[in-house]
């Protein structure tokens, strides 16, 4: 199991335990994480699994793909060097106790 640790706009968390493999987007939306849509089902086709990865893990995840800082160009809150979609990091032992920042919306 992987803990990951969403943190609100407002600044409410929410842990969970999740399996390995699982995508952020996937952890958030099978758990009812509020900020986190997911509408193409983790196709990236679309910006509504935009997060932020909080700075102590940002060398942690796997490098940006083009498909994915072209859809990030979609999203509805603001990007930044540490925006990502969610549908694209797949959360492994390297990401134990990773903390995903959400946008204020998708």
């Amino acid at each position: 199991m992987v803990k990951i640790i969403f943190v609100s706009a407002s600044g409410a968390r929410t842990e969970l335990d999740v399996s390995e493999g699982t995508s952020i987007m996937q952890a958030a939306v099978q758990n009812g994480v509020d900020g986190v849509i997911g509408e193409c089902g983790g196709a990236a086709m679309c910006a509504t699994c935009h997060v932020h990865i909080d700075p102590a893990f940002a060398d942690k995840v796997q490098p940006i793909a083009d498909i994915e800082e072209a859809m990030l160009d979609c999203a509805m809150s603001p990007v930044d060097a540490r925006s990502r979609l969610g549908c694209q990091i797949a959360l492994g032992p390297e990401l134990d106790g990773v903390i995903v920042h959400l946008p204020p919306s998708q």
